[in-house]
């Protein structure tokens, strides 16, 4: 294990082993629940497990029965292409490993079953499930060594392959920065999946920076062109463009979602939005 795979384990594996996570299991609580029945509503039941599809044709309330399933089946994607070899605070890809260490660490200490992929235009590498610490060991390992240069992010692709790849029901995380065209719906219908955002500020919020020579991480072509208030103003309307559609469908889809910066704790932000 080099250095850098080192201090992330170490570290991230003391915040859910230790204080950070308290006396909480993991960070999934709640998750492991899939449906058995319907039966008709008693007092005191949660109204927000009426079905009201089935209560609407019937004329009475009706509430799903859910039963817990022995163990989740929690599956990692880290989507790593060029976009990702970036960051003014730390890489991007070196908080996507944090994060992939963060989740694989609960699954473990949670008696999950944890894998993880690696994908940019296609897939990488993809490990079994396992329980064991090693497994989550040799995610952050792939993670810091996969060379993201020159790759672009293919989500249609990725929908596909973890169609066709994932038969068991899974607590499916993507971590991404997720720019571009990004359709999860079919992935939802089957699975829960949760959207980690991995972005630094200054590319949501870059300055002036005179006339440069750039070179684009995906498709490594270069570019020069003057950086002025007028290219930054259509950059920006660009991105959060992009954003507010992804936002939009995350909530239709139920996706559910968070957004880490470069300059942020992972753990902590994962703890903030799944209590």
């Amino acid at each position: 294990m080099n250095k850098a795979v080192k201090k992330i384990v170490l570290k991230t594996k003391k915040q859910v082993y230790g204080d950070m996570l308290g006396n909480n299991a993991s960070l999934f609580q709640g998750e492991g629940f899939e449906f058995a029945e319907l039966r008709e509503y008693i007092y005191g039941d949660d109204v927000r497990k009426i079905d009201w599809k089935t209560t609407a044709k019937l004329g009475k309330p009706f509430v799903k029965v859910y039963k817990e399933e022995r163990e989740l089946n929690v599956v990692v994607v880290s989507m790593l292409s060029g976009s990702t070899y970036f960051g003014t605070v730390k890489q991007k890809s070196d908080v996507i490993a944090e994060t992939v260490a963060t989740l694989g660490f609960s699954a473990i200490k949670n008696a999950d079953l944890f894998s993880h992929m690696i994908f940019a235009d296609k897939m990488y590498g993809l490990s079994k499930p396992s329980k064991k610490l090693f497994s989550v060991h040799k995610a952050v390992e792939d993670v810091l060594e996969f060379d993201p240069l020159g790759k672009e992010a293919n989500y249609t692709a990725l929908v596909e392959t973890l169609i066709s790849r994932l038969k068991k029901k899974a607590l499916l995380f993507i971590v991404s920065d997720f720019v571009g065209e990004i359709d999860l719906k079919l992935l939802a219908k089957k699975h829960d999946v949760f959207a980690v955002i991995v972005r630094d500020k200054f590319e949501e919020d870059p300055r002036e920076l005179g006339y440069l020579r750039l070179i684009d991480m995906e498709t490594k072509q270069s570019f020069e062109g003057d950086i002025d208030s007028s290219t930054l103003k259509n950059y920006k309307k660009t991105l959060y463009e992009n954003d507010e559609k992804l936002y939009k469908q995350f909530k239709k889809q139920g996706v559910r979602f968070t957004k880490v910066y470069t300059h942020e704790e992972p753990t902590l932000k994962l703890m903030k939005k799944m209590r």
